[in-house]
């Protein structure tokens, strides 16, 4: 549990440093920063108190699945998707809560994309639930399948 704790604290704290550090930086300087004070793309930024809000129920969620699954033996990949997820969401909810705003600096300079930026408790979040998605589905196809057909041997 304990290095489950260490690993989701480092990752939320290298997000807020490297955050710290890039809005220490001159507007207009590498790399392109954008304040979101509503969801992605400004969604819903005119109701203030539910953007806070509805991050943290959802962070309290997942800590509570976390809580759950950390004291289940086994199960490190669901344990480290729920760590990536909670890393993530509790640099960005940090920064709802103190800033008033996300601060996002990563883009893809590619077509439509370049209109997309994110920071890196959005890859945690993304990859987090990406990796308790991909376990749920396994998890999901062994029950459904007959296990002689996962696990067969080919007789010579």
């Amino acid at each position: 549990m304990f290095g489950f704790l260490t690993f989701g604290t480092t990752l939320a704290l290298t997000d807020l440093a490297v955050k710290k550090e890039i809005e220490a930086r001159p507007d207009g300087e590498f790399p392109k920063t954008v304040k979101e004070s509503g969801f992605s793309f400004g969604f819903m930024k005119e109701y203030p108190k539910l953007v806070e809000m509805v991050p943290v129920c959802m962070l309290s969620a997942v800590a509570g699945a976390w809580a759950y699954v950390i004291g289940r033996k086994g199960r490190v990949l669901e344990k480290t998707a729920l760590t990536l997820v909670l890393a993530g969401g509790a640099s960005n909810l940090y920064d709802r809560l103190k800033r008033g705003y996300v601060v996002d600096y990563f883009s893809i300079q590619w077509k439509k994309l370049k209109k997309v930026v994110f920071n890196l408790g959005d890859i945690f979040i993304f990859a987090g639930s990406a990796l308790f998605a991909a376990v749920q589905l396994v998890e999901e196809l062994r029950e459904i399948l007959p296990k002689e057909k996962i696990f067969v041997k080919e007789e010579e």
